[in-house]
């Protein structure tokens, strides 16, 4: 199989720079969310709490808490495999948010807490700046082979 030249090397985490960059005009970049730490089994996000992020009653959105977990896990999940040969895709969100914040900047740490085979389980805690818990939220990726 040829290799996609568009991929990056296998076992070469990008750069936050290039990482970010490649997010351009999708879902986060709309939501604001930066990249701020990658390495293997571990990836921390930032995203602000603003109109593109709140509800009406103006407190951050559970989807907007959703979509920054989904995005910090499947990022955690392609930096452990070869993204040449395979993909992840999430299967399975879980979420619990016991805090609300109306301002600010929020952080997402991914945490991998199984890498099998065929599953990745991640563990992500998503905190304000005053590091208080927002939501703690489990994101489930199948491992598949790239056709």
């Amino acid at each position: 199989m040829e290799q996609d030249k568009s991929l990056p090397d296998f076992g070469r985490i990008p750069s936050l720079e290039e990482l970010n960059d490649r997010s351009k005009n999708t879902l986060v970049s709309n939501l604001g969310i930066e990249y701020t730490e990658v390495k293997q089994g571990k990836v921390i996000a930032q995203m602000p709490v603003d109109e593109r992020t709140k509800q009406p009653m103006g407190i951050l959105h559970g989807g907007a808490s959703l979509a920054l977990a989904e995005t910090v896990a499947g990022l955690g999940s392609m930096c452990l495999i070869d993204i040449n040969t395979q993909q992840a895709r999430g299967i399975n969100v879980s979420a619990s948010h016991v805090g609300g914040v109306s301002e600010g900047i929020v952080t997402a740490e991914a945490t991998i807490i199984h890498q099998g085979e065929t599953t990745h389980i991640w563990n992500v805690n998503i905190t304000n700046s005053d590091g208080r818990l927002i939501s703690t939220i489990r994101v489930t990726n199948m491992i598949i082979s790239r056709r």
